[in-house]
């Protein structure tokens, strides 16, 4: 540990002087694909090598061929900063063993390419960093590696990785001048195949599994990647861009992938909970549950079973219900990955996802908040949960507790795949009355890089790399050596649409950014943007709000919904305390402020189109453990963008036109988060009440 504590120093010190002694010249780079970090990253002294460590340990012999024929061994040699797993000869020779072969030499080079890549990951890795679920950074071979926890043969705490294969205790966290070593029992393999074909290799979900074939739904999941793109990216160069004093660069992602996530309640499951043992069956539960949802539909020729390939189909339902139309990378990634911006003492971490039931949501919760525990344990992920301050109340006396997601599937079997990965839960899940009318009825608040998809399934949102949250890139740097920005062509997120002027980008997160979750999405140029809002769950009265941070960088833009223009244009320069909100009303320390006093500042910011900034987010001082909360700043604030009927059943649509006077990229909008307020929540008017301030 001492020399993994050497290796950050030196990690900190290279960060240090690449501030103080910047690359010279201006010139932009073109984007780059390689997959080996970038040698700008290096740093060099004297030492052992991840090569050198490999060849002078003879139990490492045939890893160390497998990455020579690989052509790998020479970035082993390099100074930079990696985490290798490599696995030991026994553990190659059983994986040989499985194939049929006798020795590596029956492996192809593009094998020993993959199994190269599969133990290498771009990023620096101690058992002490590897919570459960998957590693934040994804190996060479562009898969995440899984994690869990659990005691080897001698009864020690060790780490697992893609089930069986475990680091070694006596060899685990051994640095070397560039990365740590974390040696394995097993070779790490990942599935190749499609998640479908994934899920028929586990005989504990098969129900589900052939209901997903009767219905045609398996086709769907066979989706992957757009190859068109791995030509069309080579036209976006690198941007740059100022975000207030920061200046930075930005790039088109470097794939356009689709993926999934699908949630299985197993064979077991539907068998003692609802004694349901075939397709039919699940079919009949299905009916129970969507005729009540859909009761136009009760009585349509596509109702019955022989019809079970229809999308209204009540079974069709109940399994696309069941499945995100993203690749959630790990049972860690469901909620957001870290807890910057949320306090987690006083809020559960929730993020909400559209399914691939049209128009509908799923609302999955990290538990952290023991008094609303419920009997539930803290620390795991649920769907659709209900318990809060405002619930069990005289309309909804019980607390709905929702459904556990587990971290894992059996050791024997895999979970991810190529595009996508699935997970057991422990009830079925359904977009019924309970969901719909109490869970579903909440203020939903959205961060930006949850709305599209292609963020998640393409590993850009929340993506960290050598902990780069803690800095800020030093200026128009083009080495991502602490993460990546992106910008998005017209085109690439589905359901959006960009004018020719605009530029939409997505800002990694930082620490100490006005962020929910601590990342940002932001709008440049001359931007004219229309993009799909996640659907409501029920027809009504619903609000629409912005969440962002007031700056002076910043411009003025127009709203519209369904393409009808929405009050007067947002001026992102003023902050709550300006003379046409509050002025000198405004009152930073709310935690002084009587219950009365606090119901009286939120009417008379509502009054004015406007809310003060979630209570439960915050962000760090800059260079400091000091929290700032968003509620007690003037310039984190919710905007009201328009109060309006929305139906449940149809596409809405939210366009931003920029109406500012500022030209180029120097106009910026920020898009933090979204919220969709039914009017249970935001129409109280009982004097003395108030909304949550969460």
């Amino acid at each position: 540990m001492i020399n993994v504590i050497r290796n950050r120093i030196w990690g900190f010190f290279r960060f240090t002087v690449c501030m103080l002694f910047p690359i010279a010249g201006g010139g932009v780079l073109a984007v780059s694909c390689s997959d080996e970090p970038d040698e700008s990253n290096f740093y060099t002294f004297k030492g052992q090598m991840m090569s050198e460590y490999l060849y002078g340990h003879e139990e490492f012999s045939e890893f160390s061929a497998i990455l020579e024929r690989a052509g790998m061994m020479e970035l082993l040699a390099s100074y930079g900063a990696l985490t290798c797993f490599p696995p030991t000869n026994d553990a190659i020779d059983v994986f040989l063993q499985k194939r049929g072969l006798t020795s590596i030499d029956g492996l192809t080079d593009a094998d020993c390419d993959t199994l190269a890549r599969s133990h290498l990951v771009k990023n620096m890795y101690t058992t002490a960093d590897m919570d459960d679920g998957v590693l934040s950074t994804a190996n060479m071979n562009r898969r995440y590696i899984e994690v869990s926890h659990g005691l080897d043969e001698n009864d020690n705490a060790v780490v697992f990785l893609n089930g069986t294969s475990h680091i070694i205790f006596a060899l685990q966290d051994d640095s070397v001048e560039n990365g740590i070593m974390q040696p394995v029992t097993e070779v790490l393999e990942s599935s190749n195949r499609m998640i479908h074909d994934v899920m028929r290799q586990n005989p504990n979900i098969a129900l589900f599994t052939e209901a997903l074939e009767q219905t045609g739904l398996r086709d769907s999941l066979y989706l992957y990647k757009d190859a068109t793109w791995d030509e069309e990216r080579l036209n976006y160069p690198r941007i740059r861009y100022i975000s207030h004093v920061n200046r930075e660069t930005a790039t088109v992602p470097d794939e356009k992938r689709t993926g999934f996530t699908v949630f299985v309640p197993t064979d077991s499951v539907l068998r003692e909970k609802y004694g349901i043992t075939t397709v039919e069956q699940l079919y009949e539960k299905a009916c129970a549950i969507y005729d009540v949802i859909y009761p136009e539909d009760a009585g349509a020729d596509y109702h019955d079973f022989a019809s079970i390939k229809d999308s209204r189909n009540p079974l069709n339902r109940f399994l696309r219900y069941h499945i995100l139309t993203r690749d959630v990378k790990g049972w860690n990634y469901l909620t957001p990955y870290t807890d910057i911006g949320i306090l987690t003492t006083v809020m559960n971490p929730v993020d909400w996802y559209e399914t691939m039931l049209p128009h509908t949501l799923m609302k999955f919760e990290r538990l952290t908040v023991r008094k609303w525990a419920g009997g539930s344990t803290v620390g795991q992920r649920y769907i659709n949960r209900r318990y809060d301050d405002l619930v069990p109340n005289e309309l909804v006396p019980e607390p709905v507790l929702g459904t556990r997601v587990v971290p894992t599937v059996e050791t024997e079997y895999k979970q991810d795949a190529l595009n996508g990965r699935y997970f057991y839960v422990e009830d079925i899940l359904a977009f019924d009355e309970t969901t719909r009318d109490v869970v579903l009825n909440d203020r939903i608040r959205m961060d930006f890089s949850t709305i599209f998809p292609e963020l998640m399934t393409n590993d850009i949102r929340l993506n960290e790399r050598n902990n780069g949250r803690k800095y800020n890139d030093p200026e128009y740097d083009e080495t991502a050596k602490y993460g990546r920005n992106y910008y998005f062509p017209n085109g690439y997120l589905k359901g959006v649409t960009l004018n020719e002027g605009g530029t939409f980008v997505y800002r990694r997160p930082r620490d100490w950014y006005d962020c929910y979750e601590g990342d940002e999405m932001n709008l440049f140029g001359d931007f004219d943007i229309t993009f799909k809002i996640p659907p409501v769950p029920y027809e009504g009265e619903w609000q629409l709000r912005l969440g962002f941070a007031a700056e002076g960088s910043r411009g003025v833009a127009q709203f519209y919904f369904d393409d009808k223009p929405q009050g007067i244009p947002l001026d992102m320069t003023k902050s709550l305390s300006d003379p046409s909100i509050l002025g000198a009303d405004w009152k930073s320390d709310y935690n002084s402020m009587s219950t009365v006093d606090l119901a009286t500042d939120q009417k008379v910011l509502k009054n004015k189109g406007y809310y003060r900034g979630a209570a439960g987010g915050y962000r760090y001082a800059q260079g400091s453990t000091q929290q700032t909360i968003f509620a007690t700043q003037e310039l984190t604030i919710r905007m009201v963008i328009c109060t309006t009927h929305i139906t449940s059943h149809e596409d809405h649509y939210l366009r931003i036109r920029c109406v500012s006077t500022k030209q180029g990229n120097d106009n910026e909008f920020m898009l933090d988060y979204l919220e969709l307020v039914p009017k249970s929540v935001y129409g109280i008017t009982d004097e003395g009440k108030m909304e949550s301030m969460l």
